[in-house]
């Protein structure tokens, strides 16, 4: 039986001319680099893949990730963060 979670933070991603990402609910960011970007929401690990790849805005208080360069495919896993492991958890602490 498939267990249903309810998300704490509102999720949403908005994808436009697969140029251009808006995520919300971002818990974290594991690791990023110009054709990877691997986030943590509470809906899972979500995994964006392309080229070019830039971060143009990450507010973790907010949950809100923007994304610039050629978007070639996002998936998610059942992966969900516990405690702040991330990259970002690690850099400010």
């Amino acid at each position: 039986m498939e267990e249903k979670r309810m998300a704490k933070v509102p999720h949403h991603v908005i994808m436009e001319e697969r140029s251009t990402l808006s995520i919300s609910g971002v818990l974290d960011i594991e690791s990023f680099d110009d054709q990877t970007i691997v986030a943590y929401t509470d809906l899972g690990e979500l995994l964006v893949k392309g080229s070019s790849l830039h971060i143009n805005k990450i507010d973790l208080e907010s949950g809100d990730l923007a994304v610039e360069g050629k978007i070639s495919s996002l998936s998610y896993t059942d992966q969900v963060v516990s405690g702040s492991n991330g990259f970002f958890a690690k850099l400010f602490r």
